[in-house]
């Protein structure tokens, strides 16, 4: 008889919250893996008067370490058709994502109920849908612990006897957003678990799968965009108010010059504002015919690649107890940190890389720069499947030059809090389309 292989084509991956499953599909080059702690004894003395000297050693299993995993997956946004079986929501036409549950993992405890993930139950849902987007809310990630999950991975085709591994308690890590130029936009997963099993051949049964298999909801790299704006630099005053040229773009920031009758607090600004007030305009309808308002000025930067990362920093304890093997016990949350990189070819246009790369060597005076960023991954056209990373206090690092066919720079960005015990380092929102 031949011997039973399996191919990592034919695998698929399952994420476990209480009583749902989600199937998930992933691309090749998944990992999971666990190693055991361990230590070594030896002897070591001098010569007896026979002139033998003992060497030996002894190893003891102090521990597990940690189970370890990674994947990636497609960012593929949806709108759900709110019924059917596997479906993601009960609410026709609200936005969701395939891997919305790793999002989930990510930025809260992951309590999941009616449909949504929530800080507890009966609590506050933290991934919100509409008909307009799928928004994804960190507010709820300031906590000493995140949600957990189960993790299977299922080895073999349809015809095979199927081996199948369940690592517990899984906590995502780190996430990372890759948008190179000529691909399909992908985040890559990683994190931690207690301890792998087997399962036998006993295959989980997804409850949640809608869209898996759909084809029009893929991410084109090459159609996404770069919002850069400028620290602290304003164009000419312009009216705000009354009347469809008068109103203000959502996310971009604003000094008030004159404040006239305008009715500020209403798109964004204090209750009692006051001339160089810094807001960020919420796309609120103003009134008024006679205040004016400066809006920051931004780069003209065309990317040719990027990512974004967002860590955890999730450390795994272990007791230390002598004479047994001990297993992970759970873990706890480090410092979360946002950053990555982009890359745009070298130009030297007005408010181009070169002109970014001028301003931030120029500034000898700014310890913390702090830009607007806004990727559209995947665009700005409504009717494609797309989604927005947006960080409002970016520091900037001095940009790094790449010398080939066509000179580029690679800029490093950290998001930042507006505050540093807050959560607002970055909003993501997901814009999906009827899937086929």
């Amino acid at each position: 008889m031949a011997d039973q292989l399996y191919f990592s084509r034919d695998t698929k991956v399952f994420i476990e919250i209480g009583s749902s499953i989600w199937e998930l599909p992933v691309l090749d080059g998944f990992s999971f893996s666990q190693a055991t702690n361990a230590s070594e004894v030896t002897l070591a003395e001098m010569s007896g008067t026979d002139g033998s000297s003992r060497r030996g050693r002894r190893m003891f299993t102090d521990s597990f370490a940690p189970a370890e995993w990674s994947f990636s997956t497609y960012m593929r946004p949806f709108t759900s058709t709110g019924t059917g079986a596997g479906a993601a929501t009960g609410t026709d036409n609200d936005h969701h994502a395939v891997e919305e549950v790793m999002w989930a993992l990510m930025a809260g405890a992951a309590h999941y109920q009616g449909n949504e993930f929530k800080n507890k139950a009966g609590g506050t849902a933290y991934i919100s849908h509409s008909n307009a987007s799928a928004d994804i809310d960190f507010g709820q990630s300031n906590t000493s612990t995140l949600g957990t999950a189960n993790i299977y991975f299922a080895m073999g085709g349809a015809n095979d006897t199927k081996t199948v591994y369940k690592i517990v308690d899984c906590v995502v890590n780190e996430m990372t957003a890759d948008f190179d130029i000529d691909g399909i936009a992908t985040i890559n997963w990683s994190g931690m678990g207690s301890l792998i099993s087997d399962q036998g051949t006993t295959v989980p049964t997804a409850t949640v799968y809608e869209a898996i298999n759909a084809t029009n909801n893929f991410i084109r790299n090459r159609l996404t965009t770069l919002t850069a704006i400028k620290d602290g630099v304003f164009n000419a005053a312009a009216t705000v108010g009354a009347g469809a040229a008068n109103q203000l773009v959502e996310g971009r920031r604003y000094k008030i010059a004159v404040v006239g009758d305008t009715n500020w607090s209403a798109i964004g600004a204090d209750g009692s504002p006051a001339v160089g007030e810094i807001f960020t305009a919420n796309d609120t309808a103003a009134t008024g015919t006679n205040g004016t308002a400066q809006q920051e000025n931004q780069y003209g930067l065309v990317l040719t690649g990027g990512n974004v990362t967002i860590t955890n920093n999730i450390t795994f304890l272990t007791p230390e107890t002598l004479g047994s093997v001990n297993q992970p016990i759970g873990h706890i949350t480090g410092s979360r940190t946002v950053g990555g990189s982009f890359t745009c070819y070298l130009n030297n246009e007005t408010d181009s890389s070169a002109e970014l790369f001028e301003d931030l060597v120029g500034d000898l005076n700014t310890v913390t720069n702090n830009h607007t960023l806004k990727f559209d991954i995947g665009g700005l056209s409504p009717n494609l499947p797309r989604v927005q990373m947006s960080m409002a206090s970016c520091h900037l690092e001095l940009p790094s030059h790449s010398i080939d066919d066509v000179i580029s720079l690679e800029t490093t960005f950290h998001a930042l809090p507006s505050a540093i015990d807050l959560t607002d380092e970055i909003t993501v929102k997901y814009f999906g389309r009827d899937v086929t």
